[in-house]
């Protein structure tokens, strides 16, 4: 007998049913078809999972789906309003700062939760936010550069 939850994704109310032990990445891609945040570790440790829970930033392949109840998740999957892209997102592509892909999706929500605490970061800052979302192509750079532009633009 599976677990219901009642929660928001994106804005939107969800209910879904889930076993007690499936993640919440699993509930995201299998049983919600929201593809966005990708399985790269299972542990924790790349971010490619990378979620927000009421506003904080989470690794959904270390949350239970169950955990969820009551709760509010941001993916990736709602961070662009329609067809506009979100900054971190269209900044991302102008300064090139993706290859494979596999990254990019935690890296965007990593970013976008950054950016909402804190508008104007350092890059000393940035690095030390960004730290749990690796990237095995870009060398970060790139990356760094392109949250940058983003606060900036954000910031009018």
């Amino acid at each position: 007998m599976g677990i219901h939850v009642s929660t928001k994704i994106n804005g939107d109310d969800v209910e879904f049913v889930c076993d007690a032990e499936e993640t919440l990445l699993d509930v995201l891609r299998d049983r919600l078809n929201l593809t966005g945040a990708k399985e790269g570790c299972a542990t924790g440790d790349c971010g490619a999972c990378s979620v927000t829970i009421d506003g904080r930033l989470t690794c959904s392949c270390l949350t239970l789906g169950a955990e969820v109840e009551g709760r509010e998740i941001g993916t990736v999957e709602g961070v662009a309003k329609g067809n506009e892209l979100h900054p971190i997102q269209q900044k991302i592509l102008d300064n090139a700062a993706l290859q494979c892909g596999v990254c990019t999706p935690g890296i965007v929500v990593a970013a976008k939760a950054l950016l909402e605490k804190k508008p104007d970061p350092s890059e000393e800052e940035i690095r030390y936010w960004m730290a749990g979302n690796l990237c095995r192509c870009t060398g970060y750079d790139k990356i760094i550069r392109a949250i940058q532009d983003a606060a900036a633009e954000m910031r009018g």
